[in-house]
């Protein structure tokens, strides 16, 4: 059992990049129980539709859906409970002050464990992007793509 589970992990929300156009990042630490954690270190999280809120002037994931742990017992989690984001108070008032703008959202980019061996999430301020903008996307990264190959 104890093989399935790593220490280290990074697990990105590849559709996010492609979905929002990043405008700041920050990490932050998130509020786990164990066997939240252990779950994470076995890669079986979700960032399909996860966002961040604020309430009471706390930061709070939301939609962020980690499987049960399958060793649990009665102490097992709620996958898609509501978790605490630790930020600095300045980054908080700061985020807070960004989302009043019309369009702008903050969303989990990816979860990721830091040197000590704690659970961190990357989140970042984000807009959505338009089908155009999209579209630009993907024949930026084809050109890129064929440049890299040698295609040109």
């Amino acid at each position: 059992m104890a093989d399935k589970i790593s220490k280290s992990f990074n697990i990105s929300n590849r559709r996010a990049g492609f979905e929002y156009a990043f405008l700041e990042k920050y990490d932050a630490g998130i509020v786990l129980t164990g066997t939240e954690i252990k779950s994470i270190r076995e890669g079986k999280v979700n960032f399909q539709d996860a966002y961040c809120l604020f309430l009471d002037d706390e930061l709070f994931i939301r939609s962020l859906h980690i499987s049960p742990y399958t060793e649990g017992t009665h102490y097992n989690h709620e996958p898609l409970r509501d978790r605490k984001l630790l930020l600095t108070r300045r980054e908080l008032r700061k985020l807070a002050s960004k989302l009043k703008d019309q369009g702008l959202t903050v969303i989990p980019v990816r979860i990721y464990s830091s040197d000590r061996g704690l659970a961190k999430v990357e989140i970042a301020l984000a807009k959505g992007k338009k089908l155009y903008d999209k579209r630009e996307t993907i024949k930026e990264r084809d050109v890129k793509r064929d440049a890299d190959r040698g295609d040109y």
